[in-house]
């Protein structure tokens, strides 16, 4: 097991590594410069570059950027908020992100878990046509086109809900963006759950617990819920990395000061060091959630533990 462990934390490591390269040979060809400002003259420019050591070699500033990054060190703005560290812009909007994402997800899960087990166990026609459509305005329709109908039928037309972010009332002005984005956690919860609760009620042990007496309720809680939630928490954490970096156009739709935001604007004014900063964040979140399910399997599972088919 100690080797599987070690093999896993390697890839991850490497993974980071070789993301971080692409990200930074591709903002090295991108056209423009964070220094772009008529008023900056070609001396002044050249020297705002030696002070943040862009005139150097992109070979050397990539594993000094590398070095500081794994001591916590993500630099500094170039343009979007001069001179301000990174981990200083991240940690003022990662909890607006994450409190929007966090509650998206238990909202999602939560009614993607009833709406599966329901549309399972009770195999009518009115709930298969409630299942049916949920999920397939979830997964077809995408979050953003839905947080626009919303807006203009909640915001705009009727007037019940702020079509913009506050901070000072944060409750009700996430309902839309929080609405939009569980409705898709809904629907892939909801298709997940449905598949394993039905695999669950075919089995030997739910037949037997049948022939015995029990009741519904009995079986659905001790016997199919307890088993098709196994799964789903793998999906649900690889869901969780998805809302936060996902939800780029929910954010700029509402006007939400999160680090999805930040990102568009570091992309449009070409601050290298917050888009890279951004991308390793991103990409430790993912990383990270794929190594913890990697490692709960090697619990869950003895053949991970003994290198069977499982990886």
């Amino acid at each position: 097991m100690g080797k599987y462990l070690l093999k896993k934390i390697l890839i991850s490591i490497m993974t980071i590594f070789v993301i971080l390269l692409i990200m930074f040979l591709l903002l090295q060809f991108m056209p423009g410069s964070p220094f772009n400002d008529d008023k900056l003259s070609p001396e002044q420019i050249e020297m705002m570059r030696q002070k943040y050591g862009l005139d150097q070699p992109v070979i050397i500033r990539f594993f000094r950027y590398v070095a500081n990054m794994f001591k916590g060190d993500l630099g500094v703005s170039y343009s979007i908020s001069a001179n301000t560290p990174i981990t200083t812009l991240i940690a003022r909007r990662f909890p607006v992100t994450m409190e929007i994402g966090l509650v998206s997800l238990c909202i999602g899960t939560f009614a993607g878990v009833v709406l599966g087990l329901l549309s399972a166990f009770f195999r009518s026609r009115v709930m298969n046509v409630i299942y049916s459509v949920l999920t397939l305005i979830g997964i077809a329709v995408p979050s953003y086109l839905l947080a626009m109908f919303l807006s203009y039928c909640l915001g705009f037309r009727a007037n019940l809900l702020p079509m913009l972010y506050d901070v000072r009332d944060p409750f009700t002005t996430s309902i839309m963006p929080v609405a939009a984005l569980s409705f898709m956690v809904m629907a892939i919860i909801g298709q997940f759950t449905k598949a394993e609760a039905m695999d669950v009620m075919n089995s030997d042990y739910v037949l037997l617990a049948r022939c015995q007496g029990l009741k519904n309720s009995t079986i659905m809680v001790k016997y199919i819920l307890r088993n098709s939630l196994i799964p789903v928490i793998t999906m649900v954490g690889n869901l969780l990395v998805g809302l936060l970096t996902g939800s780029l156009v929910i954010e700029q739709m509402f006007s939400i000061p999160g680090i999805g935001t930040l990102l568009t604007q570091a992309i449009s004014s070409n601050d290298y060091n917050v888009v890279l900063g951004l991308c390793f964040l991103y990409s430790g979140m993912y990383i990270t959630v794929r190594l913890v399910l990697d490692i709960l399997y090697c619990f869950a599972d003895p053949r991970v533990r003994l290198g069977g088919t499982k990886s």
